[in-house]
Protein backbone atom coordinates (compact mmCIF):
# COMPACT_ATOMS: atom_id res chain seq x y z
CA UNK A 1 0.00 0.00 0.00
CA UNK A 2 1.41 3.04 -0.97
CA UNK A 3 0.76 6.36 1.57
CA UNK A 4 1.50 10.05 0.48
CA UNK A 5 0.56 12.68 3.01
CA UNK A 6 1.94 16.11 2.80
CA UNK A 7 1.14 19.24 1.20
CA UNK A 8 2.31 20.09 -2.36
CA UNK A 9 4.14 23.02 -3.74
CA UNK A 10 3.21 25.02 -6.70
CA UNK A 11 4.34 23.62 -10.36
CA UNK A 12 2.14 26.02 -11.92
CA UNK A 13 3.23 27.53 -14.78
CA UNK A 14 1.15 31.18 -16.64
CA UNK A 15 0.34 31.93 -19.97
CA UNK A 16 1.98 34.58 -20.62
CA UNK A 17 5.63 34.85 -20.29
CA UNK A 18 7.20 37.56 -17.91
CA UNK A 19 10.34 38.63 -20.54
CA UNK A 20 11.97 40.59 -17.53
CA UNK A 21 11.75 37.85 -15.42
CA UNK A 22 12.88 34.89 -17.90
CA UNK A 23 15.83 37.73 -18.77
CA UNK A 24 17.36 38.35 -15.81
CA UNK A 25 16.99 35.06 -15.02
CA UNK A 26 18.96 33.32 -17.57
CA UNK A 27 20.97 36.41 -18.18
CA UNK A 28 22.28 35.85 -14.44
CA UNK A 29 22.63 32.02 -14.95
CA UNK A 30 24.99 32.03 -18.19
CA UNK A 31 26.52 35.11 -16.88
CA UNK A 32 27.92 32.62 -13.79
CA UNK A 33 28.32 29.54 -16.01
CA UNK A 34 30.57 32.09 -18.34
CA UNK A 35 32.22 33.61 -15.26
CA UNK A 36 33.13 29.91 -13.85
CA UNK A 37 34.38 28.73 -17.68
CA UNK A 38 36.85 32.14 -16.79
CA UNK A 39 38.18 31.93 -13.52
CA UNK A 40 40.95 29.21 -14.80
CA UNK A 41 43.11 31.31 -16.83
CA UNK A 42 41.76 34.38 -14.95
CA UNK A 43 43.51 32.54 -12.10
CA UNK A 44 46.54 31.60 -14.40
CA UNK A 45 46.70 35.29 -14.99
CA UNK A 46 46.74 36.13 -11.05
CA UNK A 47 49.18 33.90 -10.61
CA UNK A 48 51.47 34.80 -13.40
CA UNK A 49 51.42 38.48 -12.08
CA UNK A 50 52.20 37.42 -8.57
CA UNK A 51 55.31 35.71 -9.59
CA UNK A 52 56.14 38.64 -12.19
CA UNK A 53 56.42 40.72 -9.35
CA UNK A 54 58.50 38.23 -7.40
CA UNK A 55 61.16 38.20 -9.61
CA UNK A 56 60.84 41.93 -10.20
CA UNK A 57 61.64 42.32 -6.46
CA UNK A 58 64.21 39.90 -6.96
CA UNK A 59 66.06 41.69 -9.22
CA UNK A 60 65.84 44.97 -7.39
CA UNK A 61 66.48 43.39 -4.18
CA UNK A 62 69.75 41.71 -6.31
CA UNK A 63 70.70 45.03 -7.64
CA UNK A 64 70.42 46.95 -4.49
CA UNK A 65 72.53 44.51 -2.68
CA UNK A 66 75.60 45.02 -5.36
CA UNK A 67 75.18 49.03 -4.80
CA UNK A 68 75.90 48.32 -1.17
CA UNK A 69 78.81 46.05 -2.15
CA UNK A 70 80.15 49.10 -4.58
CA UNK A 71 79.87 51.53 -2.42
CA UNK A 72 81.65 48.89 0.21
CA UNK A 73 84.22 48.64 -2.17
CA UNK A 74 85.01 52.27 -2.70
CA UNK A 75 85.14 53.08 0.47
CA UNK A 76 87.89 50.32 1.87
CA UNK A 77 89.60 52.22 -1.24
CA UNK A 78 89.27 55.65 0.42
CA UNK A 79 90.56 57.87 2.98
CA UNK A 80 87.38 58.29 5.22
CA UNK A 81 87.29 57.76 8.46
CA UNK A 82 83.51 56.65 8.89
CA UNK A 83 81.33 54.61 6.27
CA UNK A 84 77.72 55.48 5.82
CA UNK A 85 75.44 52.20 5.46
CA UNK A 86 73.47 53.12 2.24
CA UNK A 87 69.91 53.29 3.21
CA UNK A 88 66.39 53.36 1.18
CA UNK A 89 63.24 53.94 1.36
CA UNK A 90 61.80 50.30 0.73
CA UNK A 91 64.84 47.77 2.00
CA UNK A 92 67.02 47.69 4.53
CA UNK A 93 70.63 46.07 5.38
CA UNK A 94 72.96 44.08 7.48
CA UNK A 95 75.91 42.96 7.75
CA UNK A 96 76.71 39.52 9.26
CA UNK A 97 79.37 37.62 10.52
CA UNK A 98 79.91 33.42 9.80
CA UNK A 99 77.60 32.89 12.87
CA UNK A 100 75.30 35.35 11.68
CA UNK A 101 75.32 37.07 14.65
CA UNK A 102 74.97 41.01 13.43
CA UNK A 103 78.32 43.32 12.93
CA UNK A 104 75.31 46.05 11.86
CA UNK A 105 72.06 45.64 10.85
CA UNK A 106 68.81 47.66 10.05
CA UNK A 107 66.88 44.75 9.34
CA UNK A 108 63.70 43.92 11.44
CA UNK A 109 62.85 40.17 11.01
CA UNK A 110 65.00 37.63 10.37
CA UNK A 111 65.07 35.51 7.42
CA UNK A 112 64.15 31.26 7.38
CA UNK A 113 66.95 30.33 5.99
CA UNK A 114 70.37 31.67 5.59
CA UNK A 115 71.33 30.14 2.59
CA UNK A 116 72.75 32.76 -0.19
CA UNK A 117 69.92 33.76 -2.69
CA UNK A 118 66.47 35.32 -2.75
CA UNK A 119 63.98 33.80 0.44
CA UNK A 120 61.14 34.84 2.01
CA UNK A 121 59.47 34.96 5.65
CA UNK A 122 55.69 35.92 5.58
CA UNK A 123 55.61 39.57 3.40
CA UNK A 124 59.38 40.10 3.69
CA UNK A 125 61.67 39.18 1.22
CA UNK A 126 65.03 38.50 2.38
CA UNK A 127 68.49 38.32 -0.55
CA UNK A 128 71.77 37.20 1.36
CA UNK A 129 74.99 37.98 -0.48
CA UNK A 130 78.18 35.84 0.61
CA UNK A 131 81.05 38.21 1.16
CA UNK A 132 85.00 37.94 0.92
CA UNK A 133 86.30 36.98 4.30
CA UNK A 134 87.47 39.54 6.97
CA UNK A 135 87.15 41.94 3.86
CA UNK A 136 84.26 44.49 4.73
CA UNK A 137 84.33 45.22 8.85
CA UNK A 138 84.48 42.06 9.68
CA UNK A 139 81.29 40.84 7.97
CA UNK A 140 80.78 37.65 6.24
CA UNK A 141 77.32 38.60 4.66
CA UNK A 142 75.41 41.18 3.18
CA UNK A 143 71.34 40.35 3.78
CA UNK A 144 69.61 43.04 2.57
CA UNK A 145 65.40 43.05 3.60
CA UNK A 146 61.93 44.56 2.06
CA UNK A 147 58.52 43.70 1.82
CA UNK A 148 56.32 42.71 -1.06
CA UNK A 149 52.71 43.36 -1.20
CA UNK A 150 50.43 42.35 -3.80
CA UNK A 151 47.71 44.34 -3.06
CA UNK A 152 47.60 46.12 -6.23
CA UNK A 153 47.61 42.96 -8.13
CA UNK A 154 44.64 41.51 -5.77
CA UNK A 155 43.02 44.81 -6.24
CA UNK A 156 43.33 44.95 -9.98
CA UNK A 157 42.20 41.32 -10.44
CA UNK A 158 39.44 41.97 -8.60
CA UNK A 159 37.92 45.26 -10.36
CA UNK A 160 38.55 43.09 -13.52
CA UNK A 161 36.41 40.25 -12.99
CA UNK A 162 33.65 42.51 -11.20
CA UNK A 163 34.03 44.44 -14.66
CA UNK A 164 33.83 41.01 -16.73
CA UNK A 165 30.63 39.68 -14.60
CA UNK A 166 28.78 42.83 -15.09
CA UNK A 167 29.74 43.11 -18.97
CA UNK A 168 28.74 39.54 -19.31
CA UNK A 169 25.74 40.37 -17.60
CA UNK A 170 24.58 43.31 -19.25
CA UNK A 171 24.90 41.32 -22.86
CA UNK A 172 23.15 38.41 -21.50
CA UNK A 173 19.96 40.32 -20.29
CA UNK A 174 20.28 42.46 -23.25
CA UNK A 175 20.08 39.06 -25.56
CA UNK A 176 17.59 37.09 -23.41
CA UNK A 177 15.63 39.82 -23.01
CA UNK A 178 15.29 40.49 -27.21
CA UNK A 179 15.35 36.93 -27.67
CA UNK A 180 11.97 36.36 -25.60
CA UNK A 181 9.93 38.67 -27.84
CA UNK A 182 9.18 36.43 -29.72
CA UNK A 183 8.15 34.23 -27.83
CA UNK A 184 6.07 36.76 -25.57
CA UNK A 185 3.94 37.33 -28.79
CA UNK A 186 3.60 33.54 -29.19
CA UNK A 187 2.11 33.19 -25.77
CA UNK A 188 0.22 36.48 -25.47
CA UNK A 189 -1.79 35.18 -28.88
CA UNK A 190 -2.06 31.86 -27.70
CA UNK A 191 -3.33 33.17 -23.89
CA UNK A 192 -6.09 35.46 -26.17
CA UNK A 193 -7.10 32.65 -28.34
CA UNK A 194 -7.89 29.85 -25.11
CA UNK A 195 -9.75 32.94 -23.60
CA UNK A 196 -11.72 33.56 -26.53
CA UNK A 197 -12.02 29.51 -27.61
CA UNK A 198 -13.48 29.27 -23.86
CA UNK A 199 -15.89 32.18 -23.92
CA UNK A 200 -16.90 30.25 -27.31
CA UNK A 201 -16.73 26.92 -25.96
CA UNK A 202 -19.69 28.36 -23.07
CA UNK A 203 -22.54 29.32 -25.13
CA UNK A 204 -23.14 26.07 -27.25
CA UNK A 205 -22.19 23.80 -24.24
CA UNK A 206 -24.75 25.56 -22.28
CA UNK A 207 -27.43 25.38 -25.14
CA UNK A 208 -26.63 21.58 -24.93
CA UNK A 209 -27.05 21.05 -21.40
CA UNK A 210 -30.01 23.15 -21.06
CA UNK A 211 -31.82 21.18 -24.04
CA UNK A 212 -31.01 17.78 -23.00
CA UNK A 213 -32.28 18.58 -19.60
CA UNK A 214 -35.58 19.91 -21.29
CA UNK A 215 -35.27 16.55 -23.69
CA UNK A 216 -35.46 14.42 -20.83
CA UNK A 217 -38.35 16.13 -18.68
CA UNK A 218 -40.68 16.08 -21.83
CA UNK A 219 -39.60 12.53 -23.36
CA UNK A 220 -38.28 10.97 -20.00
CA UNK A 221 -34.10 9.15 -20.55
CA UNK A 222 -32.60 7.27 -23.22
CA UNK A 223 -29.43 5.92 -23.02
CA UNK A 224 -28.40 7.81 -26.03
CA UNK A 225 -29.71 11.05 -24.17
CA UNK A 226 -28.05 9.89 -20.69
CA UNK A 227 -24.83 9.47 -23.17
CA UNK A 228 -25.14 13.14 -24.67
CA UNK A 229 -25.98 14.12 -20.77
CA UNK A 230 -22.59 12.61 -19.44
CA UNK A 231 -20.65 13.72 -22.34
CA UNK A 232 -21.69 17.10 -21.34
CA UNK A 233 -21.13 16.89 -17.61
CA UNK A 234 -17.42 15.44 -18.28
CA UNK A 235 -16.70 18.30 -21.30
CA UNK A 236 -17.93 21.02 -18.62
CA UNK A 237 -15.56 19.62 -15.88
CA UNK A 238 -12.57 20.28 -17.99
CA UNK A 239 -13.88 23.50 -19.25
CA UNK A 240 -14.28 24.71 -15.60
CA UNK A 241 -10.65 23.68 -15.14
CA UNK A 242 -9.91 26.03 -18.18
CA UNK A 243 -11.70 28.91 -17.06
CA UNK A 244 -10.27 28.07 -13.51
CA UNK A 245 -6.37 28.57 -14.51
CA UNK A 246 -7.16 31.49 -16.92
CA UNK A 247 -8.96 33.32 -14.04
CA UNK A 248 -6.80 32.19 -11.20
CA UNK A 249 -4.36 34.57 -11.32
CA UNK A 250 -6.07 37.47 -12.63
CA UNK A 251 -9.28 36.98 -9.84
CA UNK A 252 -9.26 36.68 -5.68
CA UNK A 253 -11.44 33.88 -4.98
CA UNK A 254 -13.43 35.24 -1.71
CA UNK A 255 -14.93 33.21 0.87
CA UNK A 256 -18.64 32.75 1.89
CA UNK A 257 -20.36 30.44 4.31
CA UNK A 258 -21.01 27.22 2.22
CA UNK A 259 -23.16 24.25 3.63
CA UNK A 260 -20.67 21.61 2.19
CA UNK A 261 -23.09 18.41 3.73
CA UNK A 262 -25.43 19.75 0.69
CA UNK A 263 -22.81 21.03 -1.65
CA UNK A 264 -21.12 17.50 -1.39
CA UNK A 265 -24.34 15.67 -2.46
CA UNK A 266 -25.48 18.38 -5.21
CA UNK A 267 -21.80 17.36 -7.10
CA UNK A 268 -22.82 13.31 -6.22
CA UNK A 269 -26.00 13.78 -7.97
CA UNK A 270 -24.05 15.52 -10.84
CA UNK A 271 -21.56 12.75 -11.95
CA UNK A 272 -24.26 9.56 -11.27
CA UNK A 273 -25.10 10.75 -14.86
CA UNK A 274 -21.97 10.57 -16.00
CA UNK A 275 -21.13 7.41 -13.75
CA UNK A 276 -24.24 6.06 -14.65
CA UNK A 277 -23.05 5.41 -18.40
CA UNK A 278 -20.24 3.01 -16.74
CA UNK A 279 -22.90 1.15 -14.74
CA UNK A 280 -20.90 2.63 -11.48
CA UNK A 281 -22.68 3.29 -8.31
CA UNK A 282 -21.88 5.95 -5.76
CA UNK A 283 -22.66 5.85 -2.47
CA UNK A 284 -22.57 8.73 0.15
CA UNK A 285 -22.26 8.52 3.79
CA UNK A 286 -22.69 12.40 4.60
CA UNK A 287 -22.80 14.07 7.70
CA UNK A 288 -25.55 16.82 7.80
CA UNK A 289 -25.11 20.36 8.22
CA UNK A 290 -21.57 20.64 7.80
CA UNK A 291 -20.67 24.18 7.20
CA UNK A 292 -17.37 25.57 5.96
CA UNK A 293 -15.91 29.00 5.09
CA UNK A 294 -14.84 28.62 1.64
CA UNK A 295 -14.90 30.12 -1.98
CA UNK A 296 -17.28 27.98 -3.45
CA UNK A 297 -15.64 27.98 -7.35
CA UNK A 298 -12.24 26.79 -5.41
CA UNK A 299 -14.10 24.08 -3.67
CA UNK A 300 -15.92 22.50 -6.52
CA UNK A 301 -12.44 22.23 -8.27
CA UNK A 302 -11.75 19.85 -5.63
CA UNK A 303 -14.88 17.90 -5.53
CA UNK A 304 -15.46 17.71 -9.24
CA UNK A 305 -12.06 16.51 -9.98
CA UNK A 306 -11.67 14.03 -7.22
CA UNK A 307 -14.97 13.05 -8.22
CA UNK A 308 -14.10 12.48 -11.96
CA UNK A 309 -11.27 10.76 -11.47
CA UNK A 310 -12.79 8.39 -9.08
CA UNK A 311 -15.18 7.48 -11.89
CA UNK A 312 -12.69 7.37 -14.77
CA UNK A 313 -10.29 5.57 -13.19
CA UNK A 314 -13.29 3.21 -11.69
CA UNK A 315 -13.61 -0.53 -13.35
CA UNK A 316 -17.47 -0.97 -15.12
CA UNK A 317 -19.84 -1.46 -12.59
CA UNK A 318 -17.65 -0.60 -10.09
CA UNK A 319 -18.36 2.00 -6.98
CA UNK A 320 -17.31 4.61 -5.56
CA UNK A 321 -17.98 6.08 -1.90
CA UNK A 322 -17.86 9.15 -0.78
CA UNK A 323 -17.92 10.38 3.05
CA UNK A 324 -17.61 13.93 4.83
CA UNK A 325 -18.00 14.15 8.86
CA UNK A 326 -16.18 16.01 11.52
CA UNK A 327 -13.40 14.22 13.32
CA UNK A 328 -11.31 16.20 16.00
CA UNK A 329 -10.25 19.51 14.44
CA UNK A 330 -11.00 18.75 11.28
CA UNK A 331 -13.43 18.21 8.42
CA UNK A 332 -13.04 15.07 6.56
CA UNK A 333 -13.80 14.78 2.76
CA UNK A 334 -13.01 11.32 1.16
CA UNK A 335 -13.45 9.67 -1.94
CA UNK A 336 -12.95 5.76 -2.47
CA UNK A 337 -12.68 4.15 -5.61
CA UNK A 338 -11.52 0.12 -6.18
CA UNK A 339 -10.61 0.58 -9.65
CA UNK A 340 -6.98 0.23 -11.44
CA UNK A 341 -4.84 2.18 -8.39
CA UNK A 342 -1.96 4.43 -9.14
CA UNK A 343 1.52 3.68 -9.90
CA UNK A 344 3.30 6.67 -8.87
CA UNK A 345 1.20 9.42 -6.65
CA UNK A 346 3.83 10.94 -5.88
CA UNK A 347 3.85 12.42 -9.37
CA UNK A 348 -0.22 12.99 -9.81
CA UNK A 349 0.02 16.34 -9.21
CA UNK A 350 2.26 17.46 -11.69
CA UNK A 351 0.95 19.36 -14.74
CA UNK A 352 0.51 17.55 -17.79
CA UNK A 353 0.91 13.85 -15.99
CA UNK A 354 -1.23 11.49 -16.93
CA UNK A 355 -0.83 7.42 -15.97
CA UNK A 356 -2.90 6.15 -18.12
CA UNK A 357 -2.86 8.29 -22.18
CA UNK A 358 -6.54 6.31 -22.56
CA UNK A 359 -8.79 7.42 -19.92
CA UNK A 360 -8.53 11.30 -22.04
CA UNK A 361 -7.72 14.36 -20.12
CA UNK A 362 -5.10 17.04 -20.02
CA UNK A 363 -3.65 16.36 -16.69
CA UNK A 364 -4.75 19.71 -15.31
CA UNK A 365 -6.92 18.74 -13.14
CA UNK A 366 -5.02 17.48 -9.86
CA UNK A 367 -2.91 20.15 -10.26
CA UNK A 368 -5.40 22.82 -9.68
CA UNK A 369 -6.23 20.96 -6.58
CA UNK A 370 -2.82 21.00 -5.22
CA UNK A 371 -2.50 24.52 -5.66
CA UNK A 372 -6.06 25.31 -3.86
CA UNK A 373 -5.15 22.81 -1.11
CA UNK A 374 -1.58 24.55 -0.52
CA UNK A 375 -3.14 27.73 -0.47
CA UNK A 376 -5.56 26.78 2.09
CA UNK A 377 -3.31 24.43 4.70
CA UNK A 378 -5.59 21.66 3.71
CA UNK A 379 -3.39 18.55 3.92
CA UNK A 380 -4.77 15.41 1.51
CA UNK A 381 -3.82 11.79 2.62
CA UNK A 382 -3.40 9.27 -0.53
CA UNK A 383 -4.08 5.51 -0.21
CA UNK A 384 -3.40 3.49 -3.23
CA UNK A 385 -2.57 0.20 -4.38
CA UNK A 386 -2.58 -0.39 -7.89
CA UNK A 387 -5.46 -3.18 -9.12
CA UNK A 388 -7.13 -2.13 -5.56
CA UNK A 389 -8.12 1.51 -6.02
CA UNK A 390 -7.50 4.33 -3.99
CA UNK A 391 -8.86 6.83 -1.58
CA UNK A 392 -8.26 10.35 -1.48
CA UNK A 393 -9.25 12.42 2.09
CA UNK A 394 -8.96 15.71 2.49
CA UNK A 395 -8.65 16.99 5.76
CA UNK A 396 -9.64 20.98 6.07
CA UNK A 397 -8.95 22.84 9.21
CA UNK A 398 -11.43 23.86 11.56
CA UNK A 399 -9.67 27.21 11.32
CA UNK A 400 -10.98 27.63 8.25
CA UNK A 401 -14.23 27.93 9.74
CA UNK A 402 -15.82 24.44 9.20
CA UNK A 403 -18.48 23.46 12.25
CA UNK A 404 -21.44 21.06 12.56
Amino acid sequence: MRRLSKTCADWGIRLTLDKGGYALRYGILYSVIIALVLLVPFFVYIDLMVHINETKSEIEMKKKSFEILSKMQAYSGSNEEAFTFPRYNRYRGGLYDANFQPVFTLLEGTPLSFAPGYSENGNRRYYILPLPKGRYFGADYLILEGEIDNYEIYRMALLIALGIVLLLFGLSYYIFRNFALPFEKVNARLDSFIKDSMHEINTPLSIINVNVDMFSNRFGDNRYMQRIKAASKTLATIYNDMDYLIKQERFSFEKESIDMSRFIEERVVYFRDIAALRQITIETKIEPDVTLYFNPTQLQRIVDNTLSNAIKYSHEKGEVSVSLHLHAEEVLFCVRDRGIGIEKPEKIFERYYRENLNKGGFGIGLNIVKRIIDEHGIKLDIDSKPGEGSRFCYRFPIGSGAHS
